[in-house]
């Protein structure tokens, strides 16, 4: 039985089959303050181009009420298994069906939240992929686009947005109904619903003769923090550089952007009204990488507008098309607006999206850009770091191959051909090619449709006088990991090298070579001859997508000097390749703690900053020899107080250190001070101890024992919001007593009644790396329940689950075999194989880390 699966074949056929015309949808949503259910009316009307053929349309209810084709009630027998059969079509078709749907707390379909703060409730939707039929009767494929027509009863004074424009509600009494006009034909995906005393603020983007009206809504109890002229300011550069850069004109009557509670992801691309998670207003003084990352957010999904709703792929297995154009998109535009406030946006990209693009595609679940996606539960799982990251690290590497200009013509003609429309990956690249000239078919199969990761590394010999003899850039294609598909291949790259001298300290760009590299050795004749450098880094600029190394010269200068380098791009590209050696057992995780320590001092990129203390306490939790990672956790902690105290009052390197601190604190003495900032009897100029910081401070004291239930239930007195709750769960989880992690298992694992929020809350409290021996029984727990939870958990909840709770903190064999054990066994579900398998990886290179790392301090002792 298909279950909530649809298998692109299934879909194939019913596009073949159907064409949609419209959907009206009304929505009875008076009881939401209630919950339960609520009433949800369809019709569709559709033709069928073999009359007396049979199809099936999708929901997931509770209940169906009515099923009425072309004017014959239907047994209701017709609905099961999240489809309701549809026999003997006739050639114009029209399809009325009455169901009770459910709201969720998962964040699928429609979500609904009660807000602690004034006890009211709020609705929205979130139905990528496949989650519209949980709230309509839908052909949930995206290749079946239609108009949409939504009619709303809702409690009277509340505020309802869909794509269209609000009406006026009318109606008197308890409900009132708003009845939207029609949308343009769009994909059931990205339609949306927003309900509920939401309250917003408005502006307009006005560019000659157009004007498109503009709004920023989030729940009364984040009014006060809501920056909305900054949202507008980021919203109204992305309209200008985005219409420009396409040469066509936003495609929808209004641009809503709607920060709505407990979401999944960071945003969604709802066609004129986007929704996004608001932890993006915020509460707390946060970093400037903090509002670097909502303007990415923002501009991404202001890019989708075109990219994936003007044009949709046609099935999932082009789901890149959207994601890693959008990714593209906003790193672009960031660098490129004029009046952006953060043009080192590669910088960024090149620390955080080509990190993640590269550990994922080192896992054994690594697969081709262009993946095969079968099913509904394949593409579930392939929103990753090669959809998003690699895909738009290769964009990034096109653009280099066939100019900026050109890349931009291809996309203009791209957009005009297929407006409303559904396209391949064929119809782009035919565009790109008569833009650009070139033969992308090449290029296509190399970096589109294999798997895996190549590495350049510098090839050099001297004469007596320093000058370079021979230079040669080599690529390296590793095997793919045991249990990925396909095979290794060297690829095309374009890419710059950078010639960097050291003066006064400082690292300078005194030459810069761009070259294309091929094959396993590509030689580079222009530095044949030359003085050596202080440090010669490949892929300078970060054109291409590989991984890079530094020859053992421009190491040791980068060692030493790697906050020297006056640009902030190719201190990334240093730290990426540092960390990626670490994680490769090529660089000891002691020494990649010494880089950071030194380094830091210097690095002037908050973003950067943040990446590094991310990636030390990984190291110091996963990949030292545990025999040293307590002294390597109090270096770290030490060094973390040290700079915290050295920053300037008020920075954003300030917060940022007591957040590290935070995160590590071990000694007495640094654990007396996370108290003493907590309850104001010391201060530290200039950083303020505000909610969330309190919140980051109490959670380190619970987990180690120095914070009680009394002192948690104090902490939430004074934040009682859905935020505090959800701090409250976790420090709870974090207690490092034998009760209060089976208190939170239990919470987890045995009910079902926590909200996708809480529930993350609770796993991250419990996870802890001081407390090995406390969740080491656990293990066994988790195999043993695993199935179950896959087979009676929604998607969401069930791989906050797989991933949150998988044994990742025992490093060692028997965390492999156990898992080996249970794959072996359980026969699970490929997506749930993945992600498992996926989780496994992470334990088994955790584990040649700590030897590579204790291999290290033998050699440092003598040994």
């Amino acid at each position: 039985m298909p279950g909530t699966n649809l298998t692109r074949e299934e879909a194939r056929t019913r596009a073949d089959l159907l064409h949609v015309d419209a959907y009206d949808i009304e929505l009875d949503l008076s009881s939401a303050r209630e919950g339960g259910t609520f009433r949800s009316t369809t019709v569709v009307r559709f033709s069928a181009n073999t009359p007396g053929a049979s199809s099936f349309i999708d929901l997931v209810a509770p209940s169906v009420e009515e099923i009425t084709l072309n004017g014959e009630r239907l047994d209701n027998a017709n609905f099961s298994d999240s489809r309701i059969t549809l026999p003997n079509l006739a050639a114009e078709n029209e399809l009325r069906i009455v169901a009770d749907c459910a709201y969720t707390n998962t964040g699928e379909g429609l979500h609904r939240f009660v807000d602690p703060v004034d006890d009211e409730t709020y609705l929205y939707t979130q139905f990528e992929v496949p989650d519209a039929r949980r709230v309509f009767a839908t052909f949930e494929q995206p290749d079946l686009k239609a108009t949409f027509a939504f009619t709303v009863t809702a409690p009277t004074g509340w505020v309802v947005v869909s794509n269209s424009p609000t009406p006026t509600p009318v109606g008197e009494g308890d409900s009132q109904v708003w009845t939207f006009e029609p949308t343009g034909r769009i994909s059931s995906y990205i339609t949306a619903l927003v309900a509920g005393p939401y309250v917003g603020v408005f502006d307009s983007y006005e560019n000659g003769d157009q004007k498109v009206p503009l709004g920023v809504y989030c729940r009364p109890s984040l009014r006060e923090f809501l920056d909305a002229e900054a949202i507008f300011e980021v919203t109204k550069q992305g309209f200008d550089y985005f219409q420009e850069k396409f040469d066509f004109p936003y495609p929808f009557a209004k641009y809503d952007q709607l920060f709505v509670p407990e979401f999944n992801a960071g945003a969604m691309e709802n066609a004129g009204a986007v929704t996004l998670r608001d932890q993006y207003v915020f509460r707390s003084k946060v970093t400037d990488a903090a509002y670097e990352a909502r303007a990415a957010t923002i501009l991404h999904e202001l890019a989708h507008m075109w990219f994936g709703d003007l044009v949709t792929m046609e099935w999932w297995n082009d789901l890149w098309l959207n994601e890693s154009f959008a990714t593209f998109a906003e790193a672009v535009c960031q660098a490129e607006a004029p009046g952006s406030k953060w043009p080192h946006s590669w910088t960024t990209f090149a620390n955080q999206m080509k990190t993640w693009a590269y550990r994922q595609d080192q896992l054994p679940s690594t697969h081709p850009i262009m993946a095969d996606i079968n099913d509904l539960e394949d593409v579930q799982v392939n929103f990753d770091g090669i959809t998003y990251a690699k895909g738009a690290s290769v964009l990034k590497q096109l653009v280099a191959y066939v100019g900026q200009d050109a890349f931009f013509q291809g996309v203009q003609a791209y957009f005009k051909r297929h407006a409303w429309g559904n396209t391949r990956l064929a119809d782009l690249l035919g565009a790109l090619e008569e833009a650009s000239g070139r033969d992308l078919k090449a290029w296509s199969k190399a970096w589109l449709e294999t798997a895996g990761i190549n590495v350049l590394r510098p090839a050099l010999t001297l004469n007596t006088d320093g000058e370079i003899e021979s230079f040669a850039v080599l690529q390296e294609a590793p095997a793919l990991p045991a249990g990925a598909k396909g095979e290794a291949v060297l690829r095309p790259h374009r890419i710059a090298i950078g010639l960097y001298e050291l003066a006064d300290g400082a690292l300078v760009r005194t030459d810069r070579i761009e070259l294309d590299v091929d094959g396993p050795r590509t030689e580079v004749p222009e530095l044949v001859g030359r003085h050596r450098p202080a440090v010669i880094l490949l892929n300078d600029d970060d054109l291409s997508y590989a991984k890079v190394r530094l020859d053992e010269d421009s190491l040791a200068v980068v060692t030493e000097h790697l906050g020297g380098f006056t640009d902030s791009l190719p201190r990334a590209l240093c730290w990426a390749s540092a960390w990626d050696m670490t994680r490769d057992g090529e660089m000891a995780a002691r020494d990649y703690l010494e880089l950071a320590v030194s380094g830091l001092r210097r690095e002037s990129d908050i973003g950067v900053v943040q990446s590094v203390h991310r990636q030390v306490k990984l190291a110091l939790d996963a990949y030292t020899d545990p025999a040293w990672s307590e002294q390597g956790l109090a270096r770290w902690a030490e060094a973390a107080e040290e700079q915290l105290r050295a920053a300037q009052p008020g920075s954003d390197h300030q917060l940022a250190w007591a957040r590290a601190l935070a995160a590590v604190a071990r000694s007495e003495g640094q654990l007396d001070l996370l108290a003493a900032l907590l309850d104001g009897s010391v201060e530290i100029k200039g950083l303020a101890v505000d909610t969330e910081l309190r919140w980051t401070l109490l959670g380190r004291l619970a987990a180690t024992g120095r914070a009680d239930e009394a002192a948690i239930a104090a902490e939430l007195a004074r934040d009682n919001t859905a935020a505090g709750q959800e701090h409250a769960a976790s420090c709870r989880a974090a207690v490092p007593t034998a009760e209060a992690k089976a208190a939170a298992w239990a919470s987890v694992m045995e009910s079902d009644k926590l909200t996708n929020y809480v529930q993350d809350a609770v796993i991250a409290g419990f996870q802890q790396a001081d407390q090995r021996e406390l969740l080491a029984p656990y293990g066994a727990k988790y195999f043993a329940a695993l199935k179950g939870i896959w087979e009676s958990r929604s998607h969401e909840i069930a791989m906050l689950i797989i991933v949150g709770l998988y044994p990742s903190l025992q490093v060692e064999q028997a965390t492999l075999d156990a898992t080996d054990a249970w794959l072996s066994t359980a026969e699970p579900a490929p997506a749930l194989r993945r992600r498992v398998i996926e989780q496994r990886a992470g334990v088994e290179r955790a584990i040649k880390a700590q030897a590579a790392d204790r291999a290290a301090g033998a050699r440092a002792a003598g040994h």
